[in-house]
Parts: C-alpha cells; structure tokens; sequence
C-alpha cells in the first residue's frame, strides 16, 4: 500500500502543474465559445426533452432552463477566467469543477453522451486540491504530482474502458465488423473514403484499435523516454482518426498534456525575451 501512495503522489515540479493548469482553463473557455456552442442551444429546447444523466438524477440539479443555462454559462466563464490566473486557485478551481459538471449533465442529457471528457472533469477535480503553483517553479510537490497522476490514470482508463465496451456490447465481432466503414460512409474525409477500396485495412484498423487500448495501462510501466514515445503514438492515433473521420477527441487530448514535462513550455518568457 505504501509503493502505491509513493506511486500516486510522486512529486513533479510546481511548474508542471502551474501550466497544466492554465491550459485546462484556458480550454475550458474555448470550449464554451468555440468547440461545443451548441450546448447554449439546449436552453430553447422544451424541459420536457430533458432525461438527466444518473448524476443528475441522484443529485437535485435544476432543468435546464433559459436562466439556468445562460447562469451557467456566464458564472463557468467568469470562474475559469479567473482559475486559469493561478488567483485563489482552490475556490475557483472548485467552482470551475461544479460548474463544469453541470454543463456536461446540460450538454448530454438529450440522447447523446461524449466519453472524451472524462480525463478533463478528473483534472477539473483535482487541480484545486494541489493548492497554489507558478510557472517556472521546479519546487517538486506530491500535491501537484496527485493532481496530474489522477489525471493520467483517467486518461489510460478512457482507453481501456473504451475497448471494454466495445467488447461487451459489440462482442468480439466488432473487431470484424463494419464499424469504421460506416464510420467513414457516415463523416469521413477524403482520406478516409479512399480506404473504402481496401475494406480490410479497417478491419485491421479495428483490431489494431482494440489492441492499443487493452494495451494503454503499459504506458505506466516504461521508463521516461518511452513514456514520451507512447503519449506521441497516443496523439498520432488521434490525428489519424480526425483526418479519417473527423473525430477530434480535443478534451481528452487537453487532459493528456498531463503526461508531458509542460514545466519547459514558457511562452511568456519566450515572448518577453523576443521583445
């Protein structure tokens, strides 16, 4: 029990975690304005329409009305504005957490549900808890190493849980089956089309999918060089699916950064050195 508490807090810089920070809530904004808009829409719909998630439907959230939506929205922009600063990073990094969470209950409790997001309401969980962080800091902290393995262990379980349910509701049949042709038929690009000559290299691709998640958890067992190689192979596998079938997967990609030595990356530093 003890190597798994030293596993879990193993400390990373303060730095590391500092930039990870804001690059969540930075996306999180974007996300409000830019990548999912049409969440805003569901305040027009009839409340009657509304069938809440199981979290929904244990906790007393409210329908998503017109206030209750627009509410949302604005308090969530405010608060992430405010959390991606670093300032009183444990009461807006909370109410980030809360906030955000109710607009993924708002966003699908309509018939469809995204498992991309899981990774990211991890982080958005964790990263109060780790308390105050600057860019740059390479004070090492188990708070902040917490913050970022619950992260990592959300993002692999997407993974595994994925194959998981593909397994269960498709059976082994899937690896064989049509799903990425109608995959491709139904939102491909032109590079996806173009494999519909060659059917049997996306039923290679399927197994090979397959394989890769069962396969994900390794990714804690290597050494840091190849840790670094498995997280590139990780985000190659997503460029491919998007310039297949436009499935961008961006929230879990945000939530994998958590992987990377994002301690190096100081743009404003970077910036203040060109001027």
């Amino acid at each position: 029990m003890a190597a798994v508490i030293r596993w879990l807090t193993a400390p990373v810089p303060l730095g590391r975690l500092a930039a990870f920070r804001t690059l969540v809530y930075l996306f999180v904004i974007a996300d409000l304005l830019v990548f999912t808009p049409w969440v805003r829409r569901h305040a027009a719909l009839l409340v009657e329409l509304y069938q809440p998630l199981l979290i929904g439907r244990l906790l007393p959230l409210p329908a998503p009305t017109p206030p209750v939506v627009w509410g949302v929205f604005v308090a969530l922009l405010a608060a992430a504005a405010v959390a991606a600063t670093g300032r009183l990073p444990r009461l807006s990094g909370t109410v980030v957490a809360l906030l955000y969470l109710e607009w993924m209950v708002i966003a699908f409790s309509y018939g469809k549900v995204d498992h991309d997001r899981f990774g990211l309401l991890v982080a958005l969980a964790a990263l109060p808890t780790a308390g105050r962080a600057r860019h740059g800091d390479p004070t090492r902290s188990q708070a902040a190493g917490w913050a970022l393995r619950v992260t990592q262990l959300a993002v692999v379980a997407t993974y595994f849980l994925a194959a998981w349910a593909k397994i269960r509701f498709g059976g082994w049949e899937w690896l064989t089956g049509g799903t990425l042709t109608w995959a491709v038929i139904r939102r491909g690009t032109w590079l996806g089309e173009a494999l519909l000559a060659a059917p049997w290299v996306l039923v290679a691709a399927q197994v090979g999918i397959v394989a890769f998640e069962l396969a994900s958890p390794l990714v804690f067992v290597l050494r840091e060089r190849w840790r670094y190689a498995a997280v590139g192979f990780f985000y190659s596998f997503h460029l491919v699916t998007f310039a297949t079938i436009t499935i961008s997967f961006l929230p879990h990609l945000v939530a994998m950064t958590s992987f990377l030595p994002l301690e190096r990356v100081r743009p404003l530093r970077w910036w203040r050195r060109a001027l």
